[in-house]
């Protein structure tokens, strides 16, 4: 990926808050705005665990984190999004080292990948995105309240995107079953549609309906825990470099979209940090570039009708309980 200069981040990051004594959970902190909020959230003062799955990737990340802060506390995980049982087996590691944390920061995403099923039967893409958050967070949810009861508040916050909006018919309850293989098949073109782009849409609307449908729950119950979800803009990260694009979209994108559209990895994850770290960030909130742009500083994004749709709301939550296998109630 083209590297991009920084336009809006130097600013934001000298006024984000110190944030020491702080416990961070992020997801997908090998590259990308992962490997941007961690380093932040540690120049910051903040603890950071990262969960990724095991590779050399895992080790290279952590060099360049202690060459980078080398007063950072950085605490590796292993947490494979696509095994349920990594991420259960994950979630014990951290209620045994924590007895609270600040904030779960769902990250990690998979873009355009082939019609494929992972061990437990689910699209790659769903589980990595969806489903896996949907089990760290519930089981998480315990440590998160203890951090809001005693500090004020605490946070989780969910990585969308701006292809959330390229869903014809809103959510539909067939992508989050165990329907891993059957799903459209491998058609690859972001213009003309296929189902890589279908099923990618699905999980990062997936993302923004999950942080809708968590506010209303947790304002019901008066929870000092915020939910608060984010998109990117068109960031100069690694996400999409696996894709195989028809040649037109490859020239599209080379040649014009990331020359002149696409905006820094970092000024891409101000719209995440702004959800982890910023005071004033609002439960219930999209932040990102306005109006699901390509770049910008991160602002609210006021939702579509089929992102708080209560009857998508409610079959993205009973449908997650379903297929992880797990009873989150707030």
């Amino acid at each position: 990926m083209t590297e991009k200069v920084s336009k809006h981040f130097p600013k934001f990051l000298e006024d984000l808050p110190n944030v020491e004594g702080k416990v961070f959970v992020i997801t997908g902190t090998t590259s990308g705005t992962g490997f941007i909020a961690a380093r932040t959230v540690a120049e910051k003062g903040g603890e950071v665990v990262c969960l990724n799955r095991k590779s050399q990737r895992v080790n290279d990340a952590t060099e360049k984190f202690k060459a980078a802060v080398p007063s950072g506390k950085f605490v590796n995980i292993e947490c494979d999004l696509q095994d349920f049982a990594s991420v259960q087996k994950a979630c014990d590691e951290i209620k045994q080292k924590y007895k609270s944390i600040y904030c779960l920061a769902c990250n990690a995403g998979i873009m355009m990948t082939p019609d494929e099923a992972t061990k437990d039967g689910c699209d790659t893409q769903m589980q990595t995105n969806h489903l896996s958050h949907f089990i760290l967070t519930q089981q998480l949810f315990p440590l998160l309240e203890v951090a809001a009861d005693s500090g004020g508040d605490a946070r989780v916050v969910y990585h969308s995107s701006a292809a959330r909006d390229m869903t014809k018919n809103g959510l539909e309850k067939k992508y989050f079953e165990k329907n891993g293989g059957n799903l459209g098949g491998d058609g690859n073109s972001m213009l003309m549609g296929g189902g890589r782009i279908v099923r990618y849409a699905q999980t990062k609307l997936a993302n923004s309906v999950m942080m809708y449908a968590m506010h209303e729950k947790l304002q019901a119950k008066q929870s000092k825990v915020r939910v608060i979800a984010c998109h990117p803009g068109g960031s100069a990260t690694n996400l999409g470099e696996h894709m195989k694009l028809p040649w037109f979209e490859n020239f599209l994108m080379t040649k014009i979209m990331i020359p002149f559209f696409i905006q820094s990895a970092e000024d891409g994850t101000m719209g995440l940090l702004t959800g982890m770290l910023v005071e004033d960030a609002k439960s219930g909130v999209l932040y990102g570039p306005a109006n699901s742009g390509m770049a910008g500083l991160a602002v609210p994004n006021p939702p579509k009708k089929y992102e708080t749709d209560p009857d998508a709301m409610k079959m993205l939550w009973e449908t997650s309980e379903e297929t992880t296998g797990v009873k989150f109630a707030i």
